[in-house]
């Protein structure tokens, strides 16, 4: 399969399949492709793992897209302003990603859902208690809120990082929380209490934009129903 990353601020990825190369995404994530390419619902996984995508949120089906012939064109588009990121896993390699990143991968890809099992962390580390985990090989295509910026962190080395512009984490990485010290530090920083430390050895991926963020800022301009 090939792909090119379209659409600057606005992205897309396009896809071009031969002959029996298929992917798979959540429902609506495609946005147009060739007549020569089939789409079937299927759970994908078994009955465990759909009822798991139901749990966190998401559907409990996926989208697989197959091509009866070479170069058939196929296109997925981010459901928001920000990037769109590649990621090659080669056999057994996992990432771990917010639940809302995930917008299309290869066929190959094992799709589930990942449980922080720290109770601190997935209340307070931004990234929830409820994950995706995608185990390759194959492509993996994720939206990023905002534009991105990514670190190959070292054995033992820390990253602190204000929850929410966490985005993917290599499988190596761990995940705590640091609550912010000092009372007026807490009270008048606007930072919040907790940040997020993530310490290697693994990449992380961070966002510039988070969508929690925005909405924040949105609902200052709301006016009150009272």
């Amino acid at each position: 399969m090939e792909y090119t990353i379209i659409g600057n601020a606005f992205p897309a990825v396009k896809c071009i399949l031969s002959k029996g190369e298929s992917v798979k995404c959540e429902g609506g994530a495609m946005s147009w492709m060739d007549r020569n390419i089939q789409m079937t619902t299927e759970g994908g996984g078994g009955i465990g793992k759909a009822l798991g995508r139901a749990f966190s949120g998401e559907t409990m089906f996926f989208n697989h897209f197959k091509s009866s012939v070479d170069n058939a064109e196929i296109v997925f588009s981010s459901s928001f302003p920000g990037s769109i990121i590649a990621v090659k896993l080669e056999p057994g390699q996992s990432i771990i990603a917010q639940k809302t990143a995930f917008l299309a991968c290869e066929e190959s890809v094992d799709v589930s859902m990942h449980f922080n099992k720290k109770v601190g962390s997935g209340v307070f580390g931004g990234m929830g208690f409820i994950m995706q985990k995608f185990t390759g090989p194959g492509h993996v295509f994720l939206e990023i809120d905002g534009s991105l910026e990514s670190y190959e962190l070292a054995a033992g080395e820390v990253k602190v990082v204000d929850g929410p512009h966490l985005a993917i984490v290599g499988s190596g990485v761990s995940i705590e929380i640091e609550r912010i010290k000092g009372a007026k530090n807490v009270l008048l920083g606007g930072e919040g209490l907790f940040n997020t430390v993530v310490t290697g050895p693994g990449k992380i991926y961070l966002q510039t934009l988070p969508i929690p963020n925005v909405a924040a800022q949105i609902a200052k301009y709301i006016p009150s129903k009272d």
